[in-house]
């Protein structure tokens, strides 16, 4: 069984009723598929962007900001860094730099020993909240449910899953109970329950069951809401009038100098790889504002 149209790049929340345990589910298909559109990434570097990404939408959904939630690996392994980043409104992108003589197939050898950073950006009060955390465990998802554990004292168990169609993630967190004291037993229970359900579910069933199969299994007989799916598209922040930018501050003879040893200038984003190219009628344009006579401002 594939989820339908309405289960793709959506992140839905979930609560079990009367007790405190919530939960954000993730499903990432045409958006994933342009993040790394004008990118070619080794498989398991591929897997592990897509697992970060919806991760990165994870932690953004659990929470109330407006800005952007950044996810930062950094490692001395293959992958030397790798970045993916959410908005409040759920616009992702993301980028991997890896060493593709030493990439392998398990994630030690891709990420071990090195350090996650996850950094909240406001845009109200332009405030930045950041914690830091090793990565280890064997997986992202791990390292992830030990920045929850130390950063945010929040019992979590957190599923990722990436392939060449999509990227999946389901979260599930026991919340404090009321006054900040340790949840009744019933809640605990269930979020073993719960806990143990999710470890046991496939990767297959996470990228292509529907929502509501998964959370039956690891709900089952539990008064479940729910919500409403918030849309998740990916969006880099280029644009080729920026890029026009740059090569104008780079000055007109050294662009003239670019283009005349390689035919036209190309100028590639960095965070999503696509590129920008620039012949000599674009560069003509580009410059022709700032030396046409007559182009003074009017008042």
């Amino acid at each position: 069984m594939t989820g339908g149209p309405t289960d793709r790049d959506v992140v839905r929340r979930f609560v079990v009723e009367n007790q405190a345990v919530r939960g954000e589910f993730v499903r990432l298909d045409a958006a994933w598929g342009a993040l790394r559109e004008h990118a070619d990434y080794p498989e398991p570097v591929r897997e592990l962007l897509g697992e970060a990404t919806a991760a990165a939408v994870l932690l953004a959904s659990t929470l109330k900001f407006e800005g952007s939630l950044t996810l930062e690996l950094k490692s001395d392994a293959a992958v030397r860094l790798l970045v993916a980043q959410c908005t409040h409104d759920f616009r992702i992108r993301g980028v991997a730099r890896f060493d593709a003589q030493r990439v392998a197939a398990d994630f030690d050898s891709l990420a071990g020993g090195g350090y996650m950073t996850v950094t909240v950006d406001t845009e109200e009060t332009g405030a930045r909240y950041q914690g830091i955390v090793a990565v280890d465990g064997g997986s992202l998802s791990a390292s992830l449910e030990h920045y929850f554990a130390s950063s945010e004292q929040l019992p979590t168990c957190l599923r990722l899953v990436a392939d060449e169609h999509g990227a999946s993630g389901l979260l599930i967190q026991r919340m404090p109970g009321e006054g900040g004291h340790d949840a009744p037993r019933e809640a605990q229970q269930t979020w073993e329950r719960a806990h143990d359900a999710l470890l046991g579910l496939e990767p297959a069933a996470l990228l292509y069951e529907p929502p509501e199969t998964l959370l039956r299994q690891c709900f089952a007989g539990l008064d479940l809401r729910l919500f409403a799916g918030q849309p998740v598209e990916f969006r880099c922040r280029c644009d080729r009038p920026r890029v026009q930018t740059i090569l104008r501050s780079l000055g007109e003879s050294e662009v003239r100098e670019l283009l005349a040893e390689q035919g036209a200038v190309t100028v590639t984003c960095e965070f999503c790889s696509k590129p920008y190219r620039f012949d000599s009628i674009d560069v003509e344009q580009l410059f022709a504002a700032a030396t046409a006579p007559g182009s003074d401002r009017l008042n």
